[in-house]
């Protein structure tokens, strides 16, 4: 099972247009310009998405060292692996949250760590507490002009407490269960049968002219679109990156936004001859399953690889709105996704929304991991803060409901082109199925466990 809203390529229309291509996206009408140099979406009080765009993306270095100088000293420099201690964090963090001192940006900004690298699972020995120790590279951090949190460094997103939290929640401690974690942007079925109805209903237009006119009835007929979230609360920071990254994809597929390596959308790509009629295409993000090396005690794992793929399906819209699956693949979507899934990592570099992904990717993997593994019961770990919205609260954002849709015209051939979507779709325990496994055949999964098994007094991160 997967959820994903798709990318719709409707018939041509032959005595519509005799030469026109017109692309239709389900987001925010806004498109995100070359000179931008930070992007997100923001979410209104009635809960539709939209775009957010400015051309400063942080700060001019006089003030990100200013930033640097206000943090703790051992956290101003960049380090290849920082340590941190769960059980130690949550109970410093239970403390601070009782006595009414809120939450320390260390804590919130998980002592800058800007990938999980590792899990490694210490059981309570004698009078030795257990713990769960998650571990990474960590940079200082500062915030940009869209409010994302990035290493001063590298630029990478940091792993945020909120999410850690939000994954928790997911594969809490008890019986192991399967999960889907994901978000979809769908076309209502009444939109999609109204928008087939004006298609039928339209007359020839000049191709020089009209173009908005037919751009304009199309987008009246779609309506908004519906946002879904699935797994983790729709008002949580975990949710918002898993909509962005899904929003952001649909952009470049369509050509609304430039797409941050040289690549060429779908739209640049798509042959109006070879498209079947009444197709729906949907591309959505997944795990790369495959990307856990598991220590031979099953104590310690390490996340190898970018951890996504981008795929593709194709559907068919029947005149009533609703989709079929449909037989006939298309090769420019294939190559599409393809080529975004190789180039992840180049991506991810230059447009964070896509490493945030990843980190929540990581983060729901490590969480299923101490699920599946018992983790949390052999280190006498139950997360009940990070666990309790009452005591921790993460779910303070305004939650997605509509997208608007928007409207890319492309001259190009005889036929209609009208591309709708994306989705996340995480199903997190499926890394941890036998066949999905990598093995630690050297050991060095075990050898960094137990080079970092020897826990400093006092402390809840050490590098």
């Amino acid at each position: 099972m997967h959820s994903s809203s798709g990318n719709s390529l409707f018939p041509a229309v032959r005595r519509l247009l005799t030469a026109a291509a017109v692309a239709v996206l389900v987001s925010s009408p806004v498109a995100v310009r070359a000179q931008f140099n930070a992007a997100g979406v923001q979410v209104d009080a009635q809960g539709v998405l939209r775009t957010q765009s400015v051309a400063d993306p942080g700060l001019d270095k006089a003030r990100r060292q200013a930033v640097i100088e206000a943090l703790p000293g051992d956290l101003r420099k960049a380090v290849p692996l920082r340590k941190v201690a769960l059980s130690r964090l949550e109970a410093e963090l239970t403390k601070r949250i009782a006595d009414g001192r809120g939450v320390p940006d260390e804590f919130a900004k998980f002592a800058g760590l800007t990938r999980v690298q590792y899990v490694f699972v210490y059981p309570a020995e004698g009078d030795t507490p257990g713990e769960v120790v998650l571990a990474g590279p960590a940079e200082p951090w500062f915030t940009d002009a869209v409010g994302r949190v990035r290493g001063t460094e590298t630029g990478a997103p940091i792993v945020l407490l909120e999410d850690l939290a939000a994954a928790i929640r997911c594969f809490a401690p008890g019986q192991p269960q399967d999960r889907l974690v994901g978000c979809s942007i769908d076309p209502k079925p009444e939109g999609l049968a109204a928008m087939q109805q004006f298609l039928r209903q339209t007359g020839r237009v000049n191709p020089k002219a009209g173009v908005d006119e037919i751009v304009g009835g199309m987008k009246e007929a779609l309506g908004t679109q519906v946002v879904s979230v699935q797994g983790v609360s729709p008002a949580t920071h975990f949710a918002q990156v898993m909509v962005e990254a899904d929003y952001r994809m649909k952009l470049i597929g369509i050509g609304l936004e430039p797409a941050p390596v040289k690549m060429k959308s779908w739209i640049e790509l798509a042959s109006a001859g070879a498209v079947a009629a009444n197709a729906l295409q949907r591309w959505y993000f997944v795990p790369d399953y495959q990307r856990v090396r598991i220590a031979e005690d099953d104590l310690a794992i390490e996340l190898v690889g970018e951890g996504i793929k981008l795929c593709g399906a194709d559907e068919v819209v029947l005149p009533n709105g609703q989709r079929l699956g449909a037989d006939r693949a298309d090769k420019a979507s294939k190559t599409f996704t393809e080529t975004f899934t190789r180039s992840y990592a180049q991506i991810a570099a230059r447009s964070p929304v896509y490493a945030q992904l990843r980190c929540l990717v990581d983060l729901a993997v490590a969480a299923a991991f101490l699920q599946e593994h018992d983790g949390y019961g052999k280190a006498g770990w139950a997360a009940e803060t990070l666990r309790d919205e009452k005591v921790y609260r993460i779910e303070t954002l305004s939650a997605p409901r509509e997208a608007e849709t928007a409207i890319n015209a492309v001259w190009r051939g005889n036929r209609l082109l009208t591309p709708i979507g994306g989705g996340v779709t995480m199903y997190p325990r499926l890394a941890m199925d036998p066949p999905n496994l990598l093995m630690d055949e050297k050991g060095e999964v075990g050898k960094a466990r137990t080079a970092a098994k020897d826990l400093p007094a006092g402390v809840w991160y050490w590098d």
